[in-house]
């Protein structure tokens, strides 16, 4: 059982034939006394300070633990994120590869269809180069001709005939 200020301040002690002097014994019992209490004091002033650091505690433990759980759900989160952005860069890289293929194959197509009309116009030129060639060779034969000459021979005889002049 623990002793109290009180306690120690009501303890009466029997009295024997030469005993202690009882004003010494007081003057200790009120040393002891006054000691106690401050003990008293101290212990529980003590004890008010643990429990404030037992809250304190206990608050900067949930404070870890929210955070603890927040950087948690941070790297999970930047997983995702990392994850998502993975996916969508396949994703874009896929649909740039059909949209490269796409104008890949149109342009083949025009490059094939270019050519085809090269080729078209090439025969055309040809075609257009035998006719005017068989054309010019033909006007060539129509002044190589004999025709020409009968032409200049008779507008030579009428030019040297005199014109008369009507007055």
């Amino acid at each position: 059982m623990t002793l109290s200020p009180l306690d120690i301040h009501n303890k009466e002690f029997t009295r024997g034939f030469r005993g202690y002097d009882e004003d010494e014994v007081n003057e200790f019992l009120d040393q002891v006394i006054k000691d106690y209490e401050m003990v008293i004091r101290e212990k529980k002033d003590l004890q008010e300070k643990v429990d404030q650091m037992n809250e304190k505690l206990s608050h900067f433990t949930n404070i870890e633990e929210t955070l603890n759980k927040s950087i948690l759900i941070a790297q999970e989160t930047a997983e995702d994120l990392r994850g998502n952005a993975q996916k969508e860069s396949k994703l874009i890289i896929k649909e740039a590869e059909k949209n490269a293929d796409r104008i890949i194959n149109e342009s083949l197509n025009k490059s094939r269809s270019i050519e085809i009309e090269v080729e078209e116009l090439k025969k055309q030129a040809k075609v257009f180069r035998t006719r005017l060639k068989m054309l010019i060779e033909a006007q060539m034969d129509m002044i190589d001709t004999d025709d020409w000459d009968h032409l200049f021979d008779e507008d030579m005889n009428e030019a040297s005939e005199p014109v008369q002049a009507e007055y």
